[in-house]
């Protein structure tokens, strides 16, 4: 994979490595630095070291090429299709797949699935990695995706995206009551400063971040909710919702080390429901919603007795 980044002005003084790991969040920063020294990573065409400042400017060249080179694959792995035309389509993601390969995890992901299912139908804008991918849902977070079969289709879901005018739903159990029915988090967010892996809200150069929720009900120790992101950061439901003492119940990262919840749960109990957005040929406007997933009913279920 190649990459290119100019440094802009909001963005000089910072060591590179750092630079680079919040740009690429896929990589660890000692990756990245691993990067930097087997020479991969070069400024204005020069090697400089991981603690390098950037300056107005800098063209980052990035060539990362293992020294195995891992092809993606078409793989014949059941999709839950809400729907489909030949521009894109809709697909309901189970828990425990992840969206695109990466470091570990070559095989079984959403891209291998849509690969087989679409064929050489699906745009090239994200790369042979990434190959119709518009946005991401963490692994563990269940519902809806759109995948793009052409780069024009591509283009306008991902303007949209950066527009903040696409709607996005997505249902919730987190720890505690919340006590008003509604409200907004607007925290910046950033790649925390000492754990690469997790996200934090940040001031200092985090990322605009707005999420709203909306109470559906309320169990007591804990609550369901809505939650609706005008804009979509790494982790920003988990984070926010960590941030306002509510995170979400089954995240082991943003929340408890230890739950005495009855069900037994594998990650956050988080279910992308609505995914709304212009058609890019139509321009008109589409909107979708999926079931909550089995094992959230099941939660629900529990907190209802």
């Amino acid at each position: 994979m190649k990459y290119r980044f100019e440094v802009l002005s909001t963005e000089i003084n910072q060591r590179i490595d750092k630079f680079l790991a919040e740009k690429l969040s896929e990589y660890s920063r000692s990756y990245i630095q691993k990067l930097i020294l087997d020479k991969d990573i070069k400024v204005n065409g020069i090697l400089v070291k991981s603690n390098y400042k950037l300056s107005l400017g800098d063209i980052i060249d990035i060539d990362i090429s293992s020294p195995v080179e891992y092809e993606v694959l078409p793989e014949d792995i059941f999709l839950d299709i809400i729907y489909e035309d030949e521009d894109l389509l809709i697909v309901n993601k189970p828990k425990g797949m992840v969206v695109h390969p990466s470091a570990g995890h070559y095989s079984g992901t959403l891209v291998n699935a849509v690969m087989y299912h679409c064929k050489d139908s699906l745009s090239g804008i994200g790369g042979v990695m990434r190959p119709g991918i518009v946005h991401r849902i963490d692994k563990d977070t269940t519902g809806l995706l759109v995948v793009c079969k052409t780069d024009k289709a591509h283009n306008s879901i991902s303007a949209q995206f950066k527009e903040h005018s696409i709607t996005r739903k997505y249902y919730a159990v987190v720890y505690g009551n919340i006590k008003e029915d509604e409200g907004t988090v607007n925290m910046p967010i950033a790649r925390h400063n000492i754990d690469r892996k997790k996200m934090a809200t940040t001031q200092k150069n985090g990322k605009e971040a707005v999420t709203h929720y909306k109470v559906l009900e309320r169990f007591g120790q804990y609550t369901y909710v809505e939650c609706q992101l005008e804009t979509g950061r790494t982790h920003q439901i988990r984070v926010h919702m960590a941030s306002i003492k509510h995170p979400l119940l089954g995240d082991s990262v943003y929340g408890p080390e230890r739950t005495k919840f009855a069900v037994s749960i594998v990650g956050q109990t988080l279910h992308a429901k609505t995914l709304g957005f212009k058609h890019p040929k139509t321009n008109k406007y589409i909107e979708f919603n999926s079931e909550l997933p089995e094992y959230f009913n099941k939660v629900l279920t529990k907190l209802r007795m």
